[in-house]
């Protein structure tokens, strides 16, 4: 696939990702659209999987696909207000 086709395709997929954060959270960043997967450049993946990192200004919840390419991010916030993100990003599905 040519880059621009990947990132074309990437920004669908992760613009569903970061509509479903900002959804839940009130707030989302686009992060990565496209990978880089043995020299080829590939659109991230339809897969959704949720965590809350730890980062310098506090609690982040993601969304990543199944390689765990974060495909967006909510803003900085406590610990507590992060992982309630977390559960209901994960029972919405």
């Amino acid at each position: 696939m040519q880059y621009f086709q990947a990132v074309q395709k990437g920004k669908q997929i992760a613009n569903k990702s970061q509509m479903k954060m900002f959804d839940i959270a009130g707030f989302a960043m686009l992060t990565l659209t496209t990978k880089k997967v043995d020299g080829n450049f590939l659109p991230v993946g339809q897969e959704e999987f949720t965590a809350v990192i730890n980062s310098p200004e506090g609690y982040v919840a993601i969304i990543t696909d199944k390689d765990g390419f974060t495909k967006t991010q909510s803003k900085a916030m406590p610990k507590e207000e992060a992982i309630s993100i977390f559960k209901k990003l994960r029972e919405a599905g």
